[in-house]
């Protein structure tokens, strides 16, 4: 999971103004833009990620983390042109807004928030699952329906923990939280060393076939494990060198090769620490099923597993890192929801208190904000495995209207300047449309449902603070570009609770036929999107239009 995280509220430029655009130095080559994504997804996911995987689809998990960074690659692509076209912060939030208004401005740009504002209580979360190995942390969390849960005791340390990144955000030491450069040798070193000493200490290639067979939930369960079992979620963070287009030295080429091998070098890395996980487990650690196996219920899955296999200094190491690692993105991610909520604020969306800052220059509402939000995640959301659905949907909505954007721009202007220009884009345009789509129907129903709520909510704001006028800043909605909008939500939606994903015994779309009509029905919402698009005057006339910052 990414580590860094760009803001709502920087200057938008146009492909015109960016050549002599001031403090920009195109010095950043292709290893800085490899390590700028690599170091990102390999954050804190890597630590349950294989656990959860394993549980949902059995030994099958390498074939879900194979499909995981595929989906991921595509969106990332999409990503690299538009990245480079506008090397701007918050570019994905920014997209949608370019191409389709305020309407559709304001809902990614809620969508974006709703990302930010749930990954540090998903990293608090793992810092306590992990800190349970310590005598004094035993009662933070229990065991139910196979999951680590919190308890009361473990809700109030989450929200002092929660507390402690939002005092830090206060004092004005961001610096802390932007250590990444300093700490990808750590992050990456890690896992790298996880797999060789796992490897190493003895592998069991029987556990294959062990329990209740290699892939016993089938292509539902391998499906399944993509969104909820951490995979997607260990693997977002590709955006960090798009982010950085403006800066590269050679972005046409760097790019994609950067986005492609950060990628690899993920996936390659997660595949081969599924691989030790599930070769080293020994016997009595896999019961009659891999979903109800003794492994599932590990506090720290690595730590104890190198525990088991005797690598104590191992377990050492991993227990430092479940506290580092965490830390440090959950710091960051407090950093970045306020800085989103500032950047909607300015944007009139929501109430213009949220750009009240501090003397230090920390818009300290958005902070409450954003602690206040990540403390009522530990009621409906106890566990880290509960979560990551969670955040994994509202990523993938969010990485949703970057398609649709890429293909609007490419009707509407294209003369732009692009120094990177994605091949076959009226083809791999949809398809990653339709991939972003068919992540959240398999997040599942149970999770999904609880998003929709999230998005009503943030309409309800957004409406309320429209009417009341609750910021004097009057954003134009553009409703015209945004009738797909409801229909896409409600329509994707209901898809899912029909499907073999959603909660009815005898689903009208069963397995295969369910994502046979997400693919029809993205299909439709893409075209129908880009013939309702704003106009090409519109278009840059908001591309052109610099916010000051």
């Amino acid at each position: 999971m990414a580590e860094t995280i760009t803001t709502h509220q920087a200057p938008f430029p146009s492909s015109r103004e960016r050549p002599g655009r001031p403090g920009l130095r195109r010095e950043i080559g292709f290893i800085g833009l490899l390590w700028a994504s690599g170091g990102s997804i390999i954050g804190s996911g890597w630590l349950f990620g294989a656990q959860g995987a394993l549980s949902i689809a059995g030994p099958a998990a390498v074939i879900s983390w194979g499909i995981g960074a595929i989906a991921i690659l595509l969106l990332a692509l999409v990503h690299a042109e538009l990245g480079a076209m506008y090397p701007v912060a918050g570019g994905t939030a920014r997209f949608p807004h370019y191409t389709f208004g305020g309407a559709v401005g304001a809902s990614f740009g809620w969508f974006s928030w709703l990302q930010a504002a749930t990954v540090a209580p998903i990293e608090v979360m793992a810092v306590i699952q992990y800190s349970q190995h310590y005598s004094f942390a035993h009662d933070w969390m229990h065991v139910k329906n196979g999951q680590n849960v919190l308890t009361a005791t473990g809700i109030v340390v989450a929200v002092l923990l929660m507390a402690a990144l939002t005092a830090i955000n206060f004092l004005g030491v961001r610096k802390l939280a932007n250590t990444n450069s300093a700490a990808t040798w750590w992050k990456v070193g890690v896992p790298v060393l996880t797999i060789i000493a796992l490897a190493f200490a003895g592998l069991h290639f029987g556990n294959f076939h062990a329990a209740d067979g290699f892939a016993p939930g089938g292509a539902a369960g391998v499906l399944a494990a993509v969104s909820t079992g951490g995979i997607v979620f260990a693997l977002l963070g590709f955006e960090q060198a798009d982010q950085l287009a403006g800066e590269s030295h050679n972005p046409k080429r760097d790019i994609p090769r950067a986005v492609i091998g950060a990628i690899a070098i993920g996936a390659v890395i997660y595949i081969l620490l599924q691989l030790v996980f599930l070769l080293a487990l020994p016997a009595s650690q896999i019961g009659i099923s891999w979903a109800s196996s003794p492994f599932t219920t590990f506090s720290g899955p690595f730590a104890e597993l190198a525990t088991l296999a005797g690598l104590g200094w191992l377990a050492t190491i991993l227990y430092i890192d479940a506290v580092v690692s965490p830390g440090g993105t959950g710091l960051i991610y407090t950093t970045g929801a306020s800085r989103v909520s500032y950047g909607l604020s300015r944007n009139g969306y929501i109430p213009s208190a949220y750009e009240t800052t501090d003397r230090r220059g920390v818009p300290w509402v958005g902070l409450l904000t954003a602690f206040v939000v990540g403390c009522v995640c530990f009621l409906p959301f106890p566990s880290w495995r509960s979560l990551v659905g969670l955040i994994t949907s509202a990523s993938v909505l969010m990485y949703a209207g970057a398609p649709l954007a890429l293909g609007v721009l490419r009707a509407k202007v294209p003369d732009a300047e692009r120094p990177y220009r994605l091949p076959a884009a009226r083809v791999l345009g949809p398809a990653a449309f339709a991939v972003a789509n068919l992540l959240i129907l398999w997040s599942g129903w149970t999770t999904d449902w609880k998003l929709g709520v999230a998005i009503l909510l943030g309409y309800v704001i957004l409406t309320l603070n429209h009417v009341l006028r609750l910021n004097p800043v009057r954003p134009e909605f553009e409703l015209r570009s945004a009738p797909w909008l409801p229909v896409y939500l409600v329509g994707l939606g209901l898809i899912v609770y029909l499907s073999d994903f959603g909660p009815l015994e005898h689903p009208i779309f069963p397995l295969w036929w369910d994502m046979a009509a997400v693919i029809i029905f993205s299909a439709g919402i893409y075209s129908w999107a880009l013939r309702v698009a704003l106009p090409e005057e519109k278009i840059r006339a908001l591309i052109d239009r610099v916010p000051s910052a």
